[in-house]
């Protein structure tokens, strides 16, 4: 059986292969009802993510591991650039893995990253985007070109953000690190063009 990730959305959004139901009724369901539903006509895809840094700043890679849950399909990518930092490789490696699920998911995202974690749990990443990307202390937030893509994935699928701790034997974890370090060691690496050394 030829299982895919997630085909390109069309204009009436397909989801797991079938066009969202029609019935009048479905309209006069509450929004958390429709919400409900619409959630059961989307993939399900459990994501583990890595980034890694040859020194801070270096050069760096970033992995991701795609699994779409109730399938063998699983995908491997991975990237880097020749003088950036871990932070940036770790949100690379996350915005990196949610741009390439092709309609809207619900995602299980595993990272050892508690940078990216807290920016999300702690509800940093929307209060940055409400005060046009200054902190609270009024400095402006690192990392700027990377965090103002993640709301609009974050918008498009449905994803739950789950710390997972650095190099303690889990085997996706593992596997990430090891495709980021061999990603960060590559002599032919681009260029990080957001990369500066007062975001370092």
């Amino acid at each position: 059986k030829n299982h895919s990730l997630p085909s390109p959305p069309v204009a009436h959004r397909l989801c797991s292969g079938r066009r969202f139901p029609a019935s009048p009724a479905l309209f006069c369901l509450s929004p958390l009802s429709f919400h409900t539903v619409f959630q059961t006509f989307m993939k399900n895809v459990t994501i583990y993510t890595d980034g890694s840094c040859l020194g801070n700043p270096g050069p760096g890679g970033w992995a991701a591991i795609l699994q779409l849950d109730g399938t063998e399909h699983r995908r491997e990518i991975s990237g880097g650039a020749r003088l950036t930092t871990n932070n940036r490789m770790e949100l690379s490696a996350v915005l990196e893995a949610l741009g390439t699920l092709r309609e809207p998911c619900v995602v299980a995202l595993y990272t050892d990253s508690q940078y990216v974690c807290h920016a999300i749990s702690k509800g940093w990443l929307w209060g940055w985007k409400r005060k046009n990307w200054v902190k609270s202390d009024k400095k402006p937030v690192k990392n700027v070109d990377l965090w103002q893509r993640l709301p609009a994935l974050l918008q498009r699928h449905e994803v739950t953000f789950h710390w997972l701790r650095g190099h303690a034997g889990h085997p996706e974890n593992e596997r990430c690190d090891e495709l980021a370090r061999t990603e960060a060691a590559r002599p032919d690496l681009p260029e990080d063009t957001g990369f500066s050394a007062e975001n370092a």
